[in-house]
């Protein structure tokens, strides 16, 4: 009977690509916990940024065009280019 020999064999080889599967999932959990605490970091000063941009904008004078960021420039340079 071969066929046993050959089973056992499809099986070792199953369960050798079962644990490879396992070791990858658990690599790709860690992988998708890192990005994701990446992305909350980033999200996190993406807001702190807004905050400081927002409370920049209102500390502007305010003007009667409604143009006070470019009346606050009078050598020409963009409030928008300024890092």
């Amino acid at each position: 009977m071969s066929r046993l020999p050959d089973l056992a064999e499809r099986i070792e080889r199953l369960l050798l690509r079962h644990e490879e599967q396992k070791r990858t999932n658990t690599l790709l959990e860690q992988q998708l916990r890192a990005v994701t605490d990446e992305r909350d970091n980033l999200r996190s000063r993406l807001a702190a940024a807004r905050a400081r941009i927002d409370a920049l904008i209102d500390r502007l004078p305010a003007s009667e065009g409604g143009h006070a960021a470019d009346d606050a420039h009078v050598d020409g340079d963009s409030p928008r280019s300024a890092p």
